[in-house]
């Protein structure tokens, strides 16, 4: 049984007011959210949850006929397919948080001046319902990793793949800070909306997703490294597959912008929440 709560409906003044024990008083809406979210993507198609993993097999397979045999880009002494999906595994999971939810006040206007509840349950929801679609992803990964293994490859599978969650994190927190400036912006500039999905493409170009870092002189991966996806891809493909080493000064980086980017779009989100209906 839930615990009972009382909520108390009063405006808010300072720069900072995400209250972290009400969006947790929430929690079952949010699951509602997710839950919503989920069967709503694929509701009334034929393969349904199995999009899921036809759409990064089809990326993958392109990416490495185009990268891999065409223009035979290094991939770091991990096979063509492997160095791909995991990539793409990983990116796809951090595009969809932030493009999901970049659009949070103008996609949930109608309901937003309706009915009260806290403004934060939808973008975290949003980050829910992709961790799950990363999940599919990543099992699939594994026993492709599995499958490299038996044939010889000289990919490992270790205790290091236990770290991967804290990774997982990482990324949910950078697509919900980006995407939730991208959100606290277009109430004013609508534009920007339209801007996300090309911004969002480009970055992955910026990204060693497609390509390897090795490529690059030691000047251009430290100019890499200021995109904090960099370390997450990388060291994920190590995690997982074990070739290369952890980049713990990279990931430092990483993980200081990343926290940058959420405290900002928390403050941002917290600040057009209180009168966005008058300019949305």
């Amino acid at each position: 049984m839930e615990d009972d709560f009382t909520t108390i409906i009063q405006p808010k003044r300072g720069w900072l007011d995400i209250n972290i024990r009400e969006l947790w008083n929430y929690k079952y809406l949010i699951s509602l959210f997710v839950k919503r979210d989920f069967t709503a993507n694929y509701k009334q198609t034929i393969l349904g949850p199995m999009w899921f993993l036809l759409q990064p097999l089809l990326t993958t397979i392109v990416f490495t006929i185009i990268f891999g045999n065409v223009a035979k880009l290094p991939t770091g002494g991990l096979p063509p397919f492997l160095f791909y999906f995991a990539g793409i595994t990983c990116w796809s999971y951090f595009a969809t948080c932030l493009t999901k939810t970049s659009d949070t006040f103008v996609a949930n206007a109608n309901i937003f001046g309706k009915v009260y509840f806290p403004r934060m349950t939808v973008p975290v929801s949003a980050v829910l319902t992709s961790m799950i679609t990363f999940c599919l992803q990543f099992v699939m990964l594994i026993c492709l990793v599995f499958f490299y293994c038996m044939r010889g490859s000289e990919i490992t599978i270790s205790f290091r793949i236990m770290l991967v969650p804290l990774l997982l994190v990482q990324m949910a927190m950078l697509g919900l800070g980006c995407g939730i400036i991208v959100s606290s912006m277009t109430t004013k500039y609508r534009d920007l909306a339209m801007l996300v999905g090309f911004a969002t493409q480009l970055w992955m170009y910026v990204t060693p997703v497609a390509y390897s870092l090795d490529m690059f002189s030691q000047k251009w991966q430290t100019l890499l490294y200021l995109n904090p996806m960099t370390a997450i891809v990388e060291n994920f493909r190590y995690l997982v597959m074990g070739i290369g080493s952890f980049n713990y000064f990279s990931q430092s980086i990483s993980v200081i912008i990343t926290v940058i980017i959420l405290a900002v779009g928390v403050v941002m989100f917290s600040r057009v929440e209180k009168n966005f209906m008058d300019t949305i």
